[in-house]
């Protein structure tokens, strides 16, 4: 397997790792119910949320590591669509990252029962993570490492493009010499005659 298949692969199975920890989080959150006098149960949302946030990012990180600042180079290659593609998904999974990023963490720190404990809301009651906090940020991982592979794909196949474009290009003038006529003409095959000076005296007087 090639260095493309083996990024994709290990970035898609953290991915799939940070939203199943990232659901599973949301099933097994603490819930208002299970709330008496602000002490909160013991939950494995916790764990789970952390685990989530901890692939999330090892993810985000090898996909940035591979992709490199895309937005800060000067040779992507813009002109092309995959070029275009490659920037514009790259700054949406950061924009997605850094949402799932804070939902995950925050959901999972207010379902640890010591965080959370003597926490009150607006209206003087215990404070519990809201329905579909967790399960945002599983669905947002997804699209965090979606966006980031396919940011991957595109921008290796623009400098694939780019480098079969030069390699097809003419060859420059190599700065050789050019071949062309000779400067004197060709000497005929008939020897040249020699005329003797008294004939050529004898010419001008007659």
């Amino acid at each position: 397997m090639d260095r493309k298949g083996v990024i994709c692969g290990v970035v898609g199975f953290l991915g799939l790792l940070s939203a199943a920890t990232g659901f599973a989080a949301e099933a097994t959150r603490i819930k208002a119910s299970e709330v008496t006098q602000c002490e909160y149960p013991r939950t494995p949302a916790v764990s789970l949320g952390s685990t989530a946030v901890l692939t999330l990012l090892i993810a985000q990180v090898i996909i940035s590591m591979a992709t490199g600042c895309i937005c800060c180079r000067r040779n992507t290659h813009p002109s092309t669509s995959s070029g275009t593609i490659a920037v514009i998904c790259f700054i949406l999974s950061w924009i997605t990252f850094v949402i799932a990023f804070f939902l995950l963490l925050t959901a999972a720190a207010l379902n640890d029962r010591h965080a959370a404990a003597n926490r009150y809301d607006w209206y003087g009651n215990c404070y519990v993570v809201k329905p579909g906090v967790s399960a945002g940020g599983a669905l947002l991982s997804l699209a965090t490492v979606t966006l980031g592979m396919i940011s991957y794909l595109a921008l290796t196949s623009a400098k694939n493009n780019a480098d079969q474009g030069w390699g097809n290009a003419p060859l420059p003038n190599q700065g050789g010499v050019a071949m062309g006529q000779p400067q004197f003409p060709p000497q005929t095959g008939a020897d040249p005659v020699f005329v003797h000076e008294d004939t050529y005296m004898r010419r001008q007087f007659t």
